[in-house]
């Protein structure tokens, strides 16, 4: 060893324990700061909201398989309708082909219905009764599909339903209480109305027309037998 070098001397034990400790301090502001708001989506110091650094995650693209299952979009040969049509029911009294009637709509196979019904002039949902299904409508000699969706009582429904097969799809409506009520039926969607007289229809309601009107069969045998 020269003269002029002169051997290292260690750190002092006070400066290195303040060195370890900047050190960890500083690693922890990089993890709490940068790395765990980019990487992770968590930002504890809120650093990585104020520095942008919490827009560069984001979790993977989950990409949906629209060839499984129903298709999630569909094309229609019929062109989109609504309706709204009003079906007056007598009260219990006045017999089942006054106070109970089915109601339905043609519709073709994975043909889309959204619908919404209420019961005007009801109180209490124990005094009406729907069976929501449908069936084809086949030749003699062949087998009838049937859909059963909902058996209940209530005084509303809303929701929407896709077509199982070419049929008919609708309401079997029973009203039981003291009172003469209205069902406000509301339709939109990709069907066909059934003409009176035909299944699905056999009462001959008329469409968008107010309830004294809908039901000219009714009206007509009430005036005959006051």
């Amino acid at each position: 060893m020269s003269a002029n070098e002169q051997p290292g001397r260690p750190m002092a034990k006070g400066r290195l324990l303040l060195a370890t400790l900047g050190a960890l301090v500083l690693g922890s502001l990089i993890v709490l700061g940068a790395i765990l708001p980019a990487e992770f989506n968590r930002d504890p110091l809120g650093f990585g909201k104020l520095s942008g650094l919490s827009r560069l995650w984001a979790p993977e693209d989950q990409q949906v398989d629209t060839t499984a299952g129903a298709a999630r979009a569909r094309e229609y040969e019929a062109s989109f309708r609504s309706d709204v049509i009003e079906i007056p029911l007598g009260d219990f009294m006045a017999g089942a082909d006054k106070s109970e009637l089915e109601y339905k709509v043609r519709m073709k196979k994975d043909a889309t219905l959204i619908y919404s019904w209420e019961v005007v002039g009801a109180s209490d949902a124990r005094d009406f009764r729907f069976d929501q299904h449908g069936h084809t409508t086949p030749k003699p000699g062949e087998a009838m599909a049937v859909s059963t969706w909902k058996q209940a009582f209530g005084l509303k429904q809303n929701g929407a339903l896709t077509a199982p097969f070419d049929g008919i799809q609708g309401w079997q409506f029973s009203n039981s209480g003291e009172k003469p009520v209205v069902v406000r039926l509301r339709l939109a969607g990709f069907y066909d109305l059934v003409p009176a007289g035909q299944p699905g229809n056999e009462a001959g309601i008329v469409p968008n027309a107010p309830a004294a009107a809908a039901r000219p069969e009714a009206a007509s045998a009430q005036t005959a037998n006051p």
